[in-house]
Parts: structure tokens; sequence; C-alpha cells
């Protein structure tokens, strides 16, 4: 029977049903046929939505949308612009780099892949670069959002699995700089293998003026970091402060949006925050059927069967992860996997904090993997790039990623080091 719903779900999803709707359709189905309690579907939906923590996923949403409107990322740009432009890889360089410092704002790699690239592609293109190129290149940078706090996934998934948002926020740091430095790397070798251009060395006082216009900007992470870091505010509570500061900076500092923009940005967050919200509320009644059903156990028996080595588990643990984002979006796999994988990690003495780490990055990856990247269709959309020409540039940068989820993965002192360091050690 199990299989069968498998099948049905299968089928939904071939047939380009939302990922929500085939979710609630398959467990509506088995309540109906298996006698469970009807009214406990719309409960157990509410239930999943009804978390402080979870407040802080509409606000992020909406910080990155008021940063694309209002300047911020056009300024972030020209910063990195002048800061590393001239190296080898040039406008590349400026894509990571402008990434990384747009990830401590937004927290999600959609929201960094329409804005970042919807300004760097163009540019890239216009100097000398191959389309494809430029917008592989986006799509792999867009993933450091969700790795340097502010973090979406994280915040789900350290409601998910009881954990500190705090100490998950801190624990991306050090995989978001090891996937900037990896694509820094990769856009150095490429670009001086194809000759693509570099811009002319900044002189100080531009750098100095670059600096000044961007500076609003570039402590919306600094605030974000002090304050979860000092007891100052929660990580929702910095999700809010975080929308409050962009839109102050925004309207009154760099006054690049309007009064009469807030409706539309409003309207897309609240539409993004909606189908994000639906997605967890269905996947909770998932999550409570395959619990129901001994899933987790079967799972965990299976993987033990093959070895009881931790570093093997993780190894598959990713090899699964890994071909689910191929086909599946990465919201619903986290909501999917991590019930049933998380006790089987905690067996095996791996931490939980650590473990979201591994579920996040793969997830990233997933982003930017064919056939369904999200990442890929947002920037073959914004640069107008054939998507084939595109994911053939995109494979070398996916390799790349996976080598950092290894390090990752056998490395966890990479991981917990900083946030061992500032919000102690797991007891």
């Amino acid at each position: 029977m199990k299989s069968l719903y498998l099948l049905c779900w299968c089928v939904l999803m071939i047939l380009g049903m939302p990922i929500a709707f085939s979710l609630g359709a398959i467990c509506f189905a088995f309540f109906w046929i298996d006698g469970g309690s009807m009214t406990s579907m719309p409960q157990r939906m509410f239930a999943a939505l009804d978390s402080f923590p979870l407040l802080a996923v509409p606000a992020f949403i909406l910080a990155g949308e008021v940063m694309n409107s209002g300047g911020l990322t056009k300024r972030i740009v020209e910063f990195s612009r002048l800061l590393v432009g001239h190296i080898a890889g040039g406008l590349g360089h400026v894509t990571v780099l402008a990434n990384v410092i747009v990830s401590g704002i937004s927290g999600s790699a959609l929201a960094e892949a329409a804005g970042v690239g919807s300004v760097m592609i163009e540019a890239m293109k216009k100097q000398g670069f191959h389309a494809a190129f430029a917008g592989s290149l986006n799509a792999a940078a867009s993933t450091i959002g969700p790795l340097i706090p502010p973090s979406i996934p994280f915040v789900i998934y350290a409601v998910m699995a009881s954990q500190s948002a705090g100490k998950m926020l801190l624990a991306g740091f050090a995989p978001g700089i090891l996937v900037a430095i990896a694509l820094m790397i990769y856009s150095y070798f490429v670009s001086k293998k194809r000759g693509y251009p570099v811009s002319e060395r900044a002189s100080l006082g531009q750098i100095w003026q670059a600096t000044l216009s961007a500076f609003p900007a570039l402590m919306t992470p600094f605030i974000i970091i002090w304050g979860i870091v000092g007891g100052v505010f929660t990580p929702t509570e910095a999700a809010a402060a975080t929308v409050v500061y962009a839109l102050f900076v925004s309207l009154f500092f760099y006054r690049d949006m309007h009064w009469r923009e807030l409706p539309s940005v409003f309207r897309r967050s609240a539409k993004t925050t909606a189908v994000v919200g639906f997605i967890i509320a269905t996947a909770n009644l998932v999550s409570y059927v395959l619990t129901r059903e001994r899933v987790p156990q079967m799972l965990s028996e299976t993987l033990l069967s093959i070895s009881d080595e931790r570093w093997v588990i993780l190894l598959l643990i990713n090899i699964l992860l890994l071909v689910l984002g191929c086909f599946m979006e990465g919201l619903a796999i986290m909501l999917l996997t991590v019930p049933v994988l998380l006790p089987l990690v905690v067996q095996l003495g791996v931490d939980p904090v650590h473990f979201g780490v591994i579920v996040v990055m793969n997830l990233m990856i997933g982003l930017i993997s064919p056939p369904f990247g999200m990442a890929l269709f947002v920037v073959a959309k914004v640069g107008d790039i054939p998507f084939p020409d595109l994911v053939r540039e995109t494979w070398p940068l996916v390799m790349a990623l996976i080598v950092v989820l290894l390090i990752c993965t056998f490395s966890p002192g990479v991981v917990m080091a900083l946030p061992n360091l500032l919000l102690g050690a797991s007891v």
C-alpha cells in the first residue's frame, strides 16, 4: 500500500501538480482509506505553522524584496566591483562577493539569484563573458544566501529539529565562506583560460566613495549577528529588525524606493510566504503519516544493515539528498526527510546542528542541479540564457560545491567552531 501512495504522488508530480497540493492529496487519500480522523488534517496543518520561530521566514522574505527594490543590492554590487573587479576573473569575483554580502540580508537563494543576477549577468555579458558562464556562476553564488545568516532554511530546520536557531545560523558561516572561495577559484582559472577581461584597478578614493555609499547596506548583516549573539533579540526578532532597517534605508536614506511601491513589495512577499507556508503545512501531514507507518525505523534499519559506520551513513544520506535535489523542491525535501533521518544520525552521534548544515548544503546544490534546479530557471529567465547552455556550464560548479559539502560533512569542527565559540558547545 505504501508503494501505491508513493507511485500516485510521483504521477501527480509528473503531471505538474504543485508540490503542496500533491502532498495534501496523498495525505487526504491516506486518512480517507486508512480510517484516520479527517478533522485532524487541518489541525495538524495549523499546528505546523503555529510556531514563533517560523515568523522569521516571512520577515526575511520581505527583507529580501525590500533590498532588491530599495537600491541596497545595486550599491553592494558596485562596492564589490571596485574591490575585486581588477583580479583575474573580474566580474565573476564581483558576483560571488556581492552574493556573500547580500546573503547577510535576504537569506533566500532565489531572491539573490533574481536580485544580484539581474544586475550582474547583463554586466558580465557586456564586458565579454559568455552568457552561460555568467548565468551559471550567478546561480551557484546564490546558494551562499541560505548558508550565511540570516537563513530561511536554517530557521525552518531549527524548528523541526528543536535546535537553537541562533546556533544554526552561525553554523552556516564557515560553509558559506568555503563555497565563496571555491567559486572564486573556479572563476579565476576559467577566466584565465578563456581570456575574460578585468576591470581597471579602482583608486582608494573610488573605493572610499563606494564604501560610504554602500555602508548602510553593509551594516545590515552585522546588526543581525550582533543582535543574536549579544542576546539583544532572538532570530525571529532579528528578522523583524532587518525589515525595519531595510525599509528605513530604502525610503529615507537611499530614497530609491517610494511609498507607492510598498503595496507591490508586500504583495510579492505575501505570495512567496503563502507558498512556503502551504508546503510546510502539508509536509507536516506527510511527516505524521511516515511516523505512523514506521518509515523512519525501517529506513534506519535498512541503512544500518549496510553499515554502522557514521561516515558511511552520512555519505549515503548525501547521495540520497543530492539525487532528490535533482527532481524535487528543496524545502519539501527537508520537510520530508529530516523527521526520518534525524533520529538515525543522532543515534550515530552526529550533532543535529551539524546535520542541519549538511541538509541545507545538499538542498542548495539541488537548486543548481538539472533538470529541475530552481536557481537555473531564475537566472535563465533573468539573463535570457538558453537552458541547455546554462546546464553545460553548471556541471563543474556542481562538482565544486559537492567537494565543499564533503569537507563540511566529514570535518564537523569546520562547521561547529563558530557556534560553539560564541554560544557554547552542545552538552
